[in-house]
């Protein structure tokens, strides 16, 4: 089955009444719980971005302090539950400025633990990847927020 293109579906949309619209939107809420999250984002979260940071911290704060630490496999596991929510927000949001400021958050979350991370490959590899991430992220940001979020950035490079 071969899939429209979205200048296709676009069109589609533009020819459909309304109400057909709302039926629409209802079916992709239903099927898939990421489409949910999407709407939901669209519908009552975008108008305020703050509050959908910190309201994203929040979850990030309280995925981290339900952390099973006793064993590495569990914190590992835990810490990418954490990060894969993080990375599906940000998706949702599409603002780079988000992105910088989530993806610092969970970095100074992950150093905040009692878990030495250094210890494991993956950890590391995980936590300097979201560095690179942040770096790229950064790049296309004013220089004025580069600048707002250069202290934060150094705070989470520091030696660990």
């Amino acid at each position: 089955m071969k899939i429209a293109s979205l200048a296709d579906i676009k069109r589609a949309l533009k020819e459909r009444s309304p109400d057909d619209l709302l039926e629409i939107c209802l079916k992709l809420g239903r099927f898939k719980k990421d489409n949910k999250e999407l709407l939901n984002y669209l519908l009552f979260e975008a108008y305020d971005e703050e509050s959908f940071k910190n309201a994203i911290k929040e979850e990030i704060e309280f995925g981290f302090s339900e952390l099973n630490k006793s064993n590495m496999y569990f914190a590992k596991k835990g810490i990418r539950r954490i990060l894969k929510l993080v990375n599906r927000q940000i998706k949702y949001s599409g603002l780079k400025q988000t992105e910088v400021e989530l993806l610092i958050f969970f970095c100074q979350e992950m150093r905040k633990t009692e878990i030495s991370f250094n210890k494991s490959k993956v950890l590391m590899n995980l936590y300097d990847r979201q560095i690179q991430n942040i770096h790229k992220a950064m790049a296309t940001l004013d220089e004025d927020l580069q600048f707002d979020y250069k202290s934060d950035l150094e705070e989470i490079l520091a030696p660990l």
